[in-house]
Parts: structure tokens; C-alpha cells; sequence
């Protein structure tokens, strides 16, 4: 099955629904006028039944099929934008100071709409297809939110499946692979507590810039030495603020960033480590060294079996020599873990071209690859619940 023609002719359509919704971004769960969008255009299609407030801002439409009872699945897109000042100068570009869609929630928002006002035209589906709009994908754990607040069950959803649109890759092209896909995220802080004092009589302080600068280095060697080397760990110090004077050595430092992994048993060693090397750094230079460590998304963990569907799937919309079946894994994060750990499913890339990377100021997503992402929607849910 190639691209739709009923997903070509609403390209123009679902286009407009997604610079709408990119030039007044929204942050974490407060989506409310993003969710209100979707919930007005689930109305239009005539959606059997359409829930919102789950997960908090969450929206959950269900259309039900014309070919007798069966199963339910679940399509998931996300809603949230970033904070970031965006600078691409499109004529939809963001109303909102230091917001925006740098991430392509609102493409993956509006090709999910695209596809559940086709499946409520033609219906030719057994069962049940559970859309699902989710807020706080970008460190708020709106995923979580959603599962916690019983979605799975209150919907009957037997499998859930999610997309994210990739720069570099290009149009019309889908990545995926079986197992881990993408990284467990955890964030950190350190703050270091020492004695401040004259930059000229340093032997009278406890220096926490140089101690902070210590443990940059230290904390490194969890990557380099602690952790088997074919296996995968990035440890970044992403901030490090201290003092405000040229004269004065300053009483504290705080340094922040962040670890990823693919594998439970290494991210337990990372933050075993990350302890051990802070109190070593304490006990070294006489210091008080605090760290507040915070497991955030665990790994996303593309079930086999649904791997091969989707990437079947995706085959029928692109062709064979248009899936990358086993691409690697990224070491970003992504909430949709949370619905991969309820339940069986399998989280795929669609090709943005080449276009800036995601999260940067200057990036857009490419409204070219919306026939694509709607189409594979589409036959993902017929193939999944066919006629019983």
C-alpha cells in the first residue's frame, strides 16, 4: 500500500491544523488550548468517544470500526513544545516568546488528526483505535502521567504504538529497530559547599571551582572506566555556575547535567558511581558535596514481534528499500517508554529530511512527510484489526 490518496489530498488540511497549533506552542502539561484544538477537530470527525483530562491534559479519542468486535490499539502523539526562542522566521513561527515546536510535537499532532478523520470516514477496522494526545513529553513524564491515570485499562488498549519524525532522514524513509531504541535519562546536581575567601590567599579557602572542576573530570571515567565498553553511557555536566567576582574565590558551585543509558544494570552503576566519586571529592578537599540524582525515563524498548509489524507496515507505505530495519539506537530520551513498559508495542522514526536537528531554533518540520506519517497510521490500524 503507497501513500494514500485521501492522506495527499488532506496534506494541505492537516498542514494548516499543524502551523496553527506551532505558532502558539505550549509547555508541559500546560496544553490546554493545544488539547482543546484536538478535541474540537475529534469532535468534527465524528469521533465515537472522546475523553480529556487523562494524564492531566492528556486527550484520548476512541473510533470504533465497521467489521465487528476485536481488539483496541493505541496511536500515540505528543503535544508539547520547548523553551526556546525560535528563529526560523517562517510566517507560522511562534507567537509565544522563547517557545517553540522545536521538536515536531505539533507535525506528529496533526498527522495523528489526519489519520483518525480518515479511520472515522472509512472505518474499515474490527475493533477499536484508542488516539492518543499526550502532554509533557519534553521532562515532564506525561507518558507516565497518562499510564498512571489507568489509560491502558479504562480504554482496553492491547498494544500501543508511537512515531517521531527524524532529521537527516530522508522523506518518505522509516528507521526502526527491535529492543532498546532509545536511552534511559537521568538528571543530576551538584552543589558544592566550601569556604570562600581573597582570590590572592587561596591556601585560606576550600576552593568549590576547582573541586567542581575536579569532579567534571572524575565523573567521566563512569563512561571511560567504570562501564563495559560495548555497552552505552553518555555522562554530560551541562552547567557549572559559580562566583561573580575577578578577587573573590566563592563559597559554593553548582554543577548539573545529565546521564543516558540502554540497559537497566548500567544505569544503576552510573548513579552507584556518580555517589561514590562526589563523597570521594567530600572527603578529599574537606568539602560539603550534595547530590540530587533523579531517574527520569527509563529505556524505550521496542517489543520484537511489533517490530516487525510496524516495520512490515511501514514497508507496504514506503517500500522495502525504504525501512532501515535496524537502525541504532539514539541516545535521547522519550517518554513513550512508559507505554512500551504497560504494554507490547514499538516506537518508529519518518524521515524529516534534511532540516535543522530537533531542538534547535531553526527547526521546522517538514510538512512534506505528512501523506507519509498519516498514511502509516492508517495501515498500521487496518493491518493490526483486521476482519474478524
Amino acid at each position: 500500500m503507497p501513500i494514500l490518496n485521501r492522506a495527499a489530498e488532506m496534506q494541505d488540511e492537516i498542514a494548516g491544523w499543524r502551523r496553527h497549533i506551532h505558532s502558539e506552542p505550549e509547555l508541559g502539561y500546560d496544553v490546554h488550548k493545544t488539547a482543546a484544538f484536538v478535541a474540537e477537530r475529534l469532535k468534527e470527525f465524528g469521533v465515537d468517544e472522546i475523553v480529556t483530562g487523562i494524564g492531566r491534559t492528556g486527550v484520548v479519542g476512541v473510533i470504533k470500526g465497521r467489521l465487528g468486535a476485536g481488539a483496541t490499539i493505541g496511536l500515540r502523539a505528543d503535544m508539547d513544545a520547548l523553551p526556546i526562542q525560535e528563529i526560523t522566521g517562517k510566517p507560522y513561527a511562534s507567537t509565544v516568546p522563547n517557545k517553540m515546536h522545536a521538536c515536531g510535537h505539533d507535525g506528529h499532532t496533526a498527522m495523528l488528526l489526519g489519520a483518525a478523520k480518515y479511520l472515522a470516514e472509512t472505518r474499515n477496522f474490527s475493533g477499536n483505535v484508542a488516539v492518543i494526545f499526550q502532554p509533557a513529553e519534553e521532562g515532564g513524564g506525561g507518558g507516565n502521567a497518562m499510564v498512571k491515570d489507568g489509560m491502558m485499562e479504562r480504554f482496553g488498549i492491547a498494544k500501543v504504538f508511537g512515531m517521531h519524525n527524524m532529521p537527516g532522514i530522508p522523506v518518505g524513509e522509516f528507521a526502526i529497530r527491535p529492543g532498546p531504541i532509545m536511552a534511559a535519562t537521568a538528571e543530576f546536581t551538584i552543589k558544592i559547599t566550601g569556604k570562600g575567601g581573597h582570590a590572592a590567599m587561596p591556601h585560606t579557602t576550600i576552593d568549590p571551582v576547582v573541586i567542581g572542576s575536579q569532579l567534571v573530570g572524575a565523573i567521566q571515567s563512569i563512561a571511560s572506566r567504570t562501564v563495559d565498553p560495548v555497552k552505552s553511557v553518555v555522562v554530560s555536566v551541562t552547567k557549572f555556575h559559580a562566583g561573580d567576582a575577578y578577587n573573590i574565590i566563592p563559597e559554593t558551585a553548582e554543577l548539573a547535567g545529565t546521564i543516558r543509558t540502554l540497559d537497566k544494570a548500567v544505569a544503576a552503576k552510573a548513579e552507584e558511581r556518580m555517589r561514590a566519586i562526589c563523597e570521594g571529592m567530600a572527603t578529599t578537599f574537606g568539602a560539603k558535596v550534595e547530590l540530587d540524582y533523579d531517574p527520569n525515563y527509563p529505556v524505550t524498548v521496542n517489543n520484537a514481534d511489533e517490530t516487525v509489524f510496524a516495520a512490515d507496515v511501514a514497508r507496504g507505505v514506503a517500500g522495502e528499500q525504504k525501512v532501515e530495519g535496524e537502525v541504532a539506537p539514539l541516545m535521547g530520551g522519550e517518554d513513550f517508554s512508559y507505554m512500551l513498559e504497560a504494554r507490547p508495542g514499538a516506537f518508529i522514526f519518518l524521515g524529516n529530511g534534511d532540516s535543522a536537528n530537533l531542538h534547535h531554533p531553526a527547526y521546522d518540520f517538514n510538512d512534506e512527510i505528512i501523506p507519509h506519517g498519516v498514511s502509516y497510521w492508517v495501515k498500521l490500524a487496518e493491518s493490526a484489526l483486521p476482519a474478524r
